[in-house]
């Protein structure tokens, strides 16, 4: 595989790693959750980036032959954190809630990158540019949860 088509195979596999951390970090924030709104939005949000995989991860295996199944440390790392954050916080809820606001940026952010290369096949694009609409989607809905749970 060329060098270019490498690297961006690869931005798409660390989408992939990162979505499944998110699917994890959504289900630990869920087991973790008070609120029983909060607790469904969780468990909800951790489906829904487990779909975003399946997805993904068909479309990159039709354009390309080898993709990277692993999680990544850092998201292990993330996922202490939050349990961490649960034990200690007294606003668990709004701490985790914040964790998953500022993922979710980073998320829109790397997808946006990701969508700027020229050499991104056409069914990757559009299940790239489906799934950036759903998370910005659901930020804009986070963001008014938080203020219910301040």
């Amino acid at each position: 595989m060329e060098t270019k088509n490498r690297t961006l195979v690869n931005r798409l596999e660390e989408i992939l790693e990162k979505n499944r951390d998110a699917q994890k970090g959504y289900a630990k924030a869920a087991e973790n959750a008070k609120d029983h709104n909060l607790k469904a939005y969780f468990q909800n949000k951790s489906g829904e980036r487990g779909t975003f995989n399946q997805i993904l991860h068909k479309e990159l295996v039709a354009s390309y032959d080898e993709i990277d199944n692993d999680g990544s440390f850092t998201g292990t790392l993330h996922r202490a954190w939050m349990d961490v954050k649960a034990f200690f916080s007294g606003d668990n809820d709004e701490s985790m809630l914040e964790e998953a606001i500022r993922g979710d940026k980073a998320a829109v952010e790397e997808y946006e990158e990701v969508l700027n290369e020229s050499q991104l096949p056409a069914n990757v694009a559009l299940v790239i540019r489906e799934q950036l609409v759903k998370i910005r989607t659901d930020l804009n809905k986070v963001k008014s949860m938080e203020d219910l749970i301040s």
